[in-house]
């Protein structure tokens, strides 16, 4: 029942943005350094998007090849452990992902708990595709994920590609609450462009799509930051990990910026971080 996937995964490192709690302020107003600490929690969040993200394009591709015999040996993304109900009401289908109480184990490492409810039409022959998914008590490595959001896929040529593909938008209003309950909230649009994989439904790990796009982040402090990326970031399905390989984002706050750098194309989790003229790396996953 599970097929390929298109990864939307640049919600989330669109998203990598660095927060600053109120008390680490300057006497003079002036915004503090940005710590490794900062960078790592805000990755945190940009993971649980980009693994719900792929979850319910995963799901509609499961429903939109049923039928259809694969080529080669089918490579599942979801884990076995999680329960997949299937209904369809007035031409529009509605797929309930329960990963249970307990939760499920995804390939990346990351666990997930609750249920996820991913709705789109039936009618496959359309040039255009919305997918909407919601939670129903979903946790993410912890975390409590609440809101909905949107992806509007359609096939077309763009000048990245002249052959037909898949280029998503994603519509993304969420709130992330951690477990010591802590609660940020990410809004914004992204566009991808599958580059590559597209053909083979059956097998996700050789996906490899770009992404741009901008949005902002509020922190539980309060403070805003916005974020856009400079240079589109590119992700590698067969990595197997929520974050970009190479590709650049600015983040921007109170004319305060700083720029992410994810490198030269490894599958790491690796990141430069340049402010104020200093370069730092970073490891997302520590």
């Amino acid at each position: 029942m599970k097929t390929k996937f298109l990864l939307i995964g640049p919600c989330l490192a669109l998203f990598l943005f660095i927060g600053c709690n109120s008390n680490e302020s300057k006497n003079d107003g002036s915004t503090a350094a940005i710590s490794k600490e900062e960078i790592i929690n805000s990755s945190k969040i940009d993971a649980s998007i980009e693994d719900v993200t792929n979850i319910a394009e995963d799901q509609f591709n499961a429903q939109q090849n049923t039928d259809k015999k694969p080529s080669g040996i089918v490579k599942n993304f979801l884990p076995s452990c999680a329960v997949i109900t299937t209904v369809l009401t007035n031409n529009t289908w509605t797929r309930t992902v329960d990963f249970g109480v307990e939760g499920c184990t995804l390939e990346n490492g990351n666990t997930v708990k609750g249920k996820m409810v991913i709705t789109f039409s039936n009618d496959f022959t359309a040039s255009t595709q919305t997918i909407s998914y919601t939670f129903e008590g979903f946790y993410h490595n912890g975390k409590e994920l609440q809101g909905s959001k949107s992806i509007v896929r359609t096939i077309k040529t763009t000048d990245l590609l002249a052959a037909a593909h898949p280029v998503s938008t994603a519509a993304i209003d969420m709130k992330v609450t951690f477990d010591d309950g802590s609660v940020y909230t990410r809004k914004g649009t992204l566009i991808k462009e599958m580059t590559a994989g597209y053909d083979t439904w059956f097998n996700w790990e050789d996906n490899v799509f770009v992404v741009t796009g901008s949005g902002t982040t509020t922190f539980p402090n309060g403070d805003t930051f916005s974020a856009e990326i400079t240079t589109p970031l590119e992700f590698k399905a067969l990595c197997k990990k929520p974050f970009a390989t190479k590709g650049i984002v600015s983040v921007t706050k109170n004319e305060v910026s700083a720029v992410i750098d994810y490198g030269n194309g490894d599958c790491d989790t690796l990141v430069t971080i340049t402010k104020d003229g200093v370069t730092e790396e970073v490891d997302l996953k520590k």
